[in-house]
């Protein structure tokens, strides 16, 4: 099949473009299947009926081109070179129209485009957001400097498109990948959009996360919610919960929700969503969700129902092994990545828990992405009848093979003891303790060298340190 978009190889953004829809969703299904299946039957994937503009949230970088031509897109692939886009079909059309309408304003205002080469130049990307239940739009401006006529910009931007809501300046200086910076300046409007989604209303502003496909999002949380069967005795955690979402839609049904996220700028959006949708029996807490399962475990805490929605890293051991210890009857596990899920589901099985379903939903057509929702619920170990067949062959275990760095080790040993101790020795007691080290680390450089052995107070400070971690 002959992709749509003229700038399809150059992209690689829509990575399945050339495949017509219900072949993407075949392929999707067979990859889940082939991660998960081995935990249970694979549900059908639930597609898209109309699979394109459905990005409520568009991003493009600037650049100057040939000849001065101010041209706006995508970077390439492994690349810091722009791929002009003045339309694409999986963005938002309104969202397209206004970044056309920026790349136009720079030219009359005699503004350069950041180059990221000399760090000279101003406008880096323009961000844009829209609450497709609401039509309210936010536009922002990641710009490397506030050189520019901030409010005659702002005025003839709004001229052309009358629905914009807020325009936000976000200040970048640094010559770094990471698309915003620290700083912000409202320029208009409130700073912030609002959406609805499953009957809550959600603020969204610059930095907070938001699901960017919201029609396929209330497909995905009415699933994780069925599968959580929710009563009104219920306590609901909502881990990795961003700005809210699930955990309001979830507080409808529960006794109490407790929502923890380690951004303060999402919990200060949740905290003011909870509070516009009315929502009494719902908390939320600015924590690294792992410390805080390990402490409400130790108060003897307990949970019914617990939602994790991991980024596409995955979750940890000692996460899961917290999730373990607070015994929620139920855990809902969303994932955008199923082969780290894969992992995860690993680790959390041998706990105690067993798979009852597996879902896909189609977020992100035309991409290789997939979400997947999971249900675990929680029941007594029995070898004879709990089989999971996992292949170290098949996933990447390194990222539980080293919860804590050399660094982190040294600090927590020199925190609780006073001692200072070696990347070697800690490579010893590793080892020692069965965790493999990579083939040749801190070996001597001559075979005739004798190396150091642990002493004995330092071998248990950072025996202490590594358990403190989960690594062993």
């Amino acid at each position: 099949m002959k992709p749509q978009c003229p700038v399809f190889r150059r992209c690689g953004g829509c990575q399945l473009l050339d495949m017509a829809y219900p072949a993407q969703l075949e392929a999707k299904q067979r990859r889940v299947e082939a991660l998960l299946g081995r935990f249970g039957a694979v549900q059908p994937i639930r597609g898209m009926e109309t699979p394109y503009h459905y990005r409520n949230k568009v991003l493009a970088s600037f650049a100057e081109g040939r000849g001065g031509a101010i041209e706006s897109g995508v970077y390439q692939a492994g690349t810091r070179r722009v791929v002009p886009v003045s339309a694409c079909l999986i963005n938002d059309a309104a969202a397209d129209r206004i970044i056309g309408t920026v790349r136009d304003l720079l030219r009359s205002f005699r503004l350069k485009p950041w180059n990221p080469r000399t760090g000279r130049g101003f406008l880096r990307h323009v961000l844009v957001k829209r609450g497709f239940a609401t039509n309210e739009v936010m536009v922002v401006l990641v710009a490397a400097n506030n050189l520019f006529p901030a409010k005659n910009f702002t005025a003839a931007l709004r001229k052309a498109h009358p629905e914009i809501t807020t325009v936000v300046l976000n200040l970048n200086d640094r010559r770094t990948a990471v698309v915003l910076g620290e700083r912000e300046r409202v320029l208009y409007g409130p700073g912030y959009i609002e959406d609805e989604l499953c009957g809550c209303r959600f603020r969204i502003s610059a930095k907070s996360f938001y699901q960017v496909n919201p029609i396929q999002c209330a497909v995905l949380y009415n699933l994780a919610l069925d599968c959580a069967q929710i009563t009104a005795q219920d306590t609901v955690i909502d881990a990795y919960c961003g700005i809210g979402t699930i955990g309001l839609i979830a507080a409808k049904r529960a006794g109490q929700v407790i929502g923890v996220e380690n951004n303060r700028e999402a919990v200060r959006d949740a905290i003011a969503n909870a509070r516009q949708n009315h929502a009494k029996n719902i908390r939320f807490l600015c924590a690294d969700a792992t410390e805080f399962l390990e402490a409400m475990a130790a108060d003897g805490g307990h949970a019914d129902v617990l939602f994790m929605d991991p980024p596409r890293a995955g979750s940890t051991q000692r996460f899961l092994q917290a999730v373990a210890a607070v015994g929620p009857r139920r855990v809902v596990y969303i994932s955008c990545n199923p082969e780290t899920q894969a992992r995860d589901l690993a680790w959390l099985c041998p706990l105690g828990y067993s798979v009852q379903r597996i879902q896909p939903v189609d977020m992100f057509p035309h991409t290789t992405h997939v979400e997947t929702v999971v249900l675990l619920s929680k029941g007594e170990i029995d070898s004879k009848k709990v089989r999971v067949e996992f292949s170290l062959e098949d996933m990447d275990m390194s990222g539980f093979q080293n919860d804590a760095t050399y660094s982190q080790i040294k600090e927590r040993v020199l925190q609780q003891t006073g001692l200072k101790v070696s990347s070697l020795y800690i490579a010893q007691i590793k080892q020692k303790h069965g965790i493999i080290e990579r083939e040749n680390y801190n070996k001597p450089k001559s075979e005739n060298t004798r190396q150091p052995k642990c002493p004995p107070e330092k071998e248990a400070a950072i025996t202490e340190a590594l358990k403190y971690f989960g690594m062993i």
